[in-house]
C-alpha cells in the first residue's frame, strides 16, 4: 500500500508542454500524472514559451529545490539546467533515448547548440535515472556516471487513438493497393527516404502500394518534398479521429527509422491490431517481440518482397491477434514497472539501490 509510506512533495517539469501533443508529452502526462502519483504532493511546473521553458530550467526548478529541500524532482522531458547538479540526489531523470549524444548528425541546430551539451552534463550529474527500455537503459550506461542508478519504467501504452474496433482490409487480396502507414514527424532520424524508396520498389514490382505520412514537418532538409511521388501522401498532424479512419484503411505500419529510444507509436497502433514492420535493431525487437515483421530498411528491393509477401500470406490474417497480444504483454511490463516507481517514491528499502534490477 502507498499510503504505509511518507507523502512527498514531487515537483513535474512539464515546461515541455506546450501545443501539440505527440510521444513525449504523451508519456508524461501518462506516466506522471497525479492520479499515478497518489498518494503524493505533486506539483506542476509549466511554461507557456520556449523563452519561458529554458528560464524555469534553468533558474526556477533550482531555486525551488533551495527553497523545498524535502521535495523530490522529476524530468521527464528535456534535460534539467545545470544548476540542478547541485540537488542531484533529488532529482529524477526520465531518459526516452540517447540520440543527442549518439546521432549528432541527425541533429538540428538548436539541439546541437542546447540539448545536446545539457544532456551531456546531466548524464555527468544525474544520480537517478529512468528509462523507457531495456534498450535505452544499455545506451545510457555508456554516457551516464558510474555512480548513477539506471531504472526501467516502461510506459504504459494507452489505446490513444481508440483503435480497439479497427477491423481493418486483412490480408492484401490481388490486384488491390497496399497501403501503409507511417508515423511520426519529418526529420532526418525518422530515415522517410527509405520508405519511399521501399514504396518505390514495391510499385516497380507490380505490387501497387501508397505511403501515408501522419506527422508535421520537423528540421532539416527533405528533397522528397519538392517533388513528391505520386504514391506518397503527406497528412501533416492529424486529430486522433481522422487518424484512426486512416488506420482502418491501412494494411501495415511502417517504420525506417535510424534510431529509437522506444518508437511508441508502433505500440500504440497494435491496439487496433495493425500490423507494424520496423528495422531488425535491438529496441524494435525488445517492442515488438514477435509480432511484427522485421526489415533492413537499407535493402529496399528485399524489403520490398518482403512486405508484399508478408502482407498477401495467410500468416498476415493472424498479425492482428499478435499486434492486441503484444501491446497487453507490454503493458504487463509496465504496471511492474510503476509498482518500482512507487516502491522508490515511497521509500521502500527492498529497492534494489544500485537500480541494477531495472535493466538485468
Amino acid at each position: 500500500m502507498h499510503g504505509a509510506f511518507a507523502r512527498r512533495r514531487i515537483y513535474i517539469d512539464r515546461t515541455h508542454l506546450r501545443g501539440r501533443v505527440t510521444g513525449i508529452e504523451r508519456v508524461t502526462l501518462d506516466l506522471f500524472s497525479g492520479d499515478r502519483l497518489v498518494p503524493h504532493d505533486v506539483r506542476w511546473v509549466s511554461s507557456r514559451s520556449l523563452p519561458g521553458m529554458v528560464l524555469r530550467q534553468h533558474l526556477g526548478l533550482p531555486l525551488a529545490a533551495l527553497r523545498d529541500p524535502e521535495a523530490l524532482f522529476v524530468f521527464p522531458g528535456f534535460p534539467p539546467g545545470p544548476l540542478c547538479a547541485a540537488v542531484a540526489d533529488r532529482c529524477l531523470l526520465y531518459i526516452h533515448d540517447t540520440f543527442l549524444l549518439s546521432r549528432p548528425e541527425d541533429l538540428s541546430r538548436r539541439s546541437r547548440l542546447y540539448l545536446s551539451p545539457s544532456f551531456a552534463l546531466a548524464m555527468k550529474w544525474g544520480r537517478h535515472l529512468f528509462v523507457n527500455s531495456r534498450t535505452t537503459g544499455e545506451d545510457v550506461r555508456r554516457y551516464c556516471s558510474p555512480r548513477a542508478t539506471v531504472t526501467l519504467l516502461r510506459p504504459g501504452v494507452r489505446d490513444v487513438f481508440d483503435l480497439s474496433r479497427r477491423v481493418g482490409p486483412g490480408r492484401l487480396k490481388a490486384g488491390e493497393t497496399l497501403r501503409i502507414l507511417a508515423i511520426g514527424t519529418v526529420e532526418p532520424r525518422k530515415n522517410y527516404p527509405a520508405s519511399l524508396a521501399i514504396v518505390e520498389a514495391l510499385n516497380r514490382s507490380g505490387v501497387p502500394a501508397e505511403l501515408h505520412i501522419v506527422g508535421r514537418e520537423g528540421w532539416g532538409r527533405h528533397d522528397f518534398l519538392d517533388t513528391p511521388p505520386s504514391f506518397l501522401h503527406r497528412h501533416g498532424y492529424l486529430p486522433d479521429s481522422e487518424l484512426q479512419a486512416l488506420a482502418e484503411r491501412c494494411h501495415l505500419l511502417l517504420s525506417t527509422s535510424k534510431a529509437e529510444g522506444l518508437g511508441l507509436p508502433l505500440l500504440e497502433v497494435q491496439h487496433g491490431g495493425l500490423p507494424v514492420a520496423a528495422p531488425d535493431s535491438a529496441v524494435f525487437r525488445e517492442v515488438l517481440g514477435t509480432s511484427g515483421l522485421l526489415i533492413r530498411p537499407e535493402d529496399s528491393v528485399g524489403t520490398a518482397a518482403s512486405l508484399a509477401a508478408w502482407a498477401a500470406s495467410d500468416a498476415f490474417a493472424g498479425a492482428p491477434e499478435a499486434s492486441r497480444a503484444n501491446v497487453r504483454r507490454w503493458n504487463d511490463l509496465a504496471t511492474t514497472d510503476a509498482d518500482r516507481l512507487h516502491a522508490y517514491l515511497d521509500g521502500d528499502p527492498r529497492v534494489s539501490a544500485d537500480g541494477r534490477v531495472g535493466i538485468a
